[in-house]
């Protein structure tokens, strides 16, 4: 057994960082769990999942801060009933909600779970890194194979269709020319679209 309490929300700059789960339906190979234990010096693997009362509980020691990221060292929106609660619990106090995913989380529910979000979810940051299905397989290994690609992005078409900002994200790392194409999807999907940089 781990000496150590679980980690479920911290800081980064002007944001709180909700850490929900460490389950995930990919196995991507940039991904920082393949190196790290955390971010930013913080330790996210979990012994014990939190429900949304312990995230509000958390959160709501700290102070002055109007920014939430629903992330978690995995894929937030497994947790989709958590995440809706303190979504919500936030929004109604003026927070700025964003969601980071791999958006393929209708498909893991088996069922349109935008509706859930739209109008708590401010911003969903939806992880590319690659052009094609068959890249996106050999990048991140999902459980759903290549049709991971394809629910990806009709999670981020059914998400603007309700209001919701959708930024597609890709990691430096990919190439030039695969960085171009997908921000040519992005801009025919109608997302935003942003370079990060690979964290080692």
């Amino acid at each position: 057994m781990k000496d150590k309490k679980d980690i479920y929300v911290y800081k980064i700059k002007d944001a709180l960082y909700v850490n929900f789960t460490n389950k995930c339906t990919n196995r991507c190979n940039f991904c920082i769990r393949n190196t790290n234990n955390g971010i930013a010096g913080f330790e996210l693997w979990l012994d014990k999942e939190p429900t949304a009362e312990e995230i509000i509980a958390e959160a709501e020691k700290f102070t002055g801060l109007k920014k939430m990221v629903m992330c978690g060292f995995g894929e937030p929106m497994i947790k989709i009933d958590e995440l809706v609660k303190v979504a919500k619990y936030f929004k109604e106090k003026g927070f700025y909600i964003r969601v980071n995913t791999n958006g393929q989380a209708n498909a893991y529910h088996g069922r349109d779970v935008t509706k859930d979000i739209a109008g708590i979810v401010d911003n969903v940051s939806v992880s590319m890194n690659a052009p094609t299905a068959a890249e996106y397989q050999k990048i991140c290994n999902s459980i759903y194979g290549e049709e991971a690609f394809d629910h990806m992005i009709d999670f981020a078409k059914k998400c603007i269709e309700k209001g919701i900002q959708v930024t597609f994200s890709v990691v430096d790392v990919i190439g030039k020319e695969n960085i171009d194409k997908c921000e040519k999807i992005a801009k025919e999907v109608g997302a935003r679209f942003r370079v990060r940089p690979y964290i080692k």
